[in-house]
């Protein structure tokens, strides 16, 4: 198993990604930490995971909170005797769907500030745990839309952005502990896009038709003939944090053959 032994942190693990990423982490061998703002949806997850045989804490976690992520990544170490793993998936609340002309300050910066701080404050309590132990993996998602802006996807160019420019940032400082800190492009996931997702971006996808011309416009996109299934983005996530990834640092993986540069 490609995760034995290691002790992985999710923050968001209750949503889409997240618990398709929990349930791989735990089937590798990983012992699964879910973070997350709602307990029960967390709990739904690490009650799976324990049924298929695995191992998974609960923890109600703001990532936006600095005392209480270091101490969940304390009570991390105190359970597991290590913090092999963090990989933050928390919701930014990005706007799109309106033009940079009309859109207001607070649409355009929100998201870059949640997005910004939370990756941040995570990666940093990870970080430091792992530079101490001489190893570990800091992993990231967005969308690479910082590397091929659009028209109309609003705050989420530059939170990607900042969020790209992080990781590496982190993989220069942390590399020499013996940290890697990397990320995953992935755009359009079909398992995720929902009409309530849609809509909380861009309330005028809120449709079963929107959702349909979404999934189309996607896969046209794409460079290969289909969208990637959800599960394959969590077997990519699973891969690199293991070890057979052991050389890949300072780097974004493009998970779903989007035209990203």
């Amino acid at each position: 198993m490609m995760l034995q032994d290691k002790n992985a942190v999710i923050y968001g693990a209750g949503g889409s990604i997240g618990s398709a990423v929990a349930r791989t982490f735990a089937r590798e061998g990983a012992r699964v930490f879910l973070a997350g703002r709602t307990e029960a949806t967390l709990a739904a997850v690490a009650k799976e995971i324990e049924g298929a045989g695995g191992r998974a804490d609960v923890a109600v976690v703001d990532a936006l909170d600095e005392r209480a992520v270091e101490a969940h990544a304390d009570a991390v170490v105190a359970a597991g005797g290590s913090l092999d793993v963090s990989l933050n998936l928390v919701w930014r609340g990005d706007a799109q769907g309106t033009p940079l002309l009309d859109m207001s300050v607070a649409d355009y910066t929100s998201a870059v500030t949640t997005g910004i701080t939370a990756n941040f404050i995570t990666a940093r309590a990870a970080g430091r745990r792992m530079v101490e132990q001489g190893s570990g993996v800091i992993l990231a998602l967005d969308s690479a839309s910082g590397q091929k802006p659009s028209p109309m996807m609003g705050s989420t160019c530059p939170t990607d952005a900042a969020v790209d420019a992080l990781i590496r940032q982190l993989a220069q400082e942390l590399g020499p502990s013996g940290v890697r800190a990397l990320g995953m492009w992935v755009a359009g996931v079909p398992e995720t896009i929902t009409q309530e997702k849609l809509g909380s971006v861009d309330p005028a996808l809120a449709s079963p038709e929107a959702v349909a011309g979404v999934l189309a416009n996607l896969d046209g996109l794409r460079m290969l003939p289909k969208s990637p299934p959800l599960q394959e983005i969590a077997e990519l996530a699973a891969f690199l944090a293991s070890d057979r990834a052991g050389a890949v640092t300072g780097t974004w993986v493009n998970g779903t053959a989007m035209f990203a540069s």
